[in-house]
Order: structure tokens, then sequence, then C-alpha cells
């Protein structure tokens, strides 16, 4: 699948956008990136580097924000048309959310977002 990049940005802040708002309001010092690739798992759609928000202590403060990278490359390549990668985002970017959030992979799994 061919795909602009300043398309597959559009369809990552469409994305963001569908998240409920008190999810939306509640995400707190994460920045989301769109990266070609993951150099060292160059197959993995996204990714969250950070600390999770269950997992902050009352000593965090001072850091940089948590990244949320999703991965254009893998996304289009699994992808054969534009509703595809649609839907592809949007279960990305809930996945990678959902991480910030403290939720791991076998409980988003059981959610049906796995």
């Amino acid at each position: 699948m061919r795909m602009s990049e300043a398309r597959f940005e559009e369809l990552v802040a469409d994305a963001l956008d569908q998240l409920p708002p008190e999810f939306a309001s509640a995400m707190d010092n994460v920045v989301v990136l769109v990266e070609e690739r993951n150099e060292s798992e160059p197959d993995i759609l996204g990714l969250y580097h950070g600390v999770a928000l269950t997992e902050r202590g009352h000593d965090y403060g001072g850091v940089l924000p948590d990244r949320i990278s999703i991965y254009r490359e893998p996304i289009l390549g699994m992808c054969d048309t534009e509703d595809d990668v649609v839907e592809e985002v949007l279960v990305t970017v809930v996945h990678e959310v959902a991480h910030h959030f403290g939720i791991d992979d076998a409980r988003l799994h059981e959610l049906g977002w796995g």
C-alpha cells in the first residue's frame, strides 16, 4: 500500500481524535510520533516508550515526555486499502495509548484490542 507521509499522519491524528474524551484528557506527559519503522524490531507497528501512569510515583517529575511511536512502513506493508490502514492505525494507536495507562498486552487481548 502506498500513502503519503502527510496522509498517514492525518490518519494517526484522526485515531487520536476518536479516543474517548476522558482518556484523551487524562494522557499526561506523552507525545505521539509517526516514524518510518523501528530499527531494532522492524516489523512492530507501534511502541510505547515511557513510564505508565499506573507506575508513576511521587518522585515522577522533571522528565522528558513519554513517546508513542506509530510505525508507518510496517502498517502500510500489511494493508491493501486505505480502509485497512485506517483500521490498523486506530488499533495500533489504541493499543499504545492503553500501555500509557498501564494496560498490558494480555488485558488488551481480553478486550479485543490485541
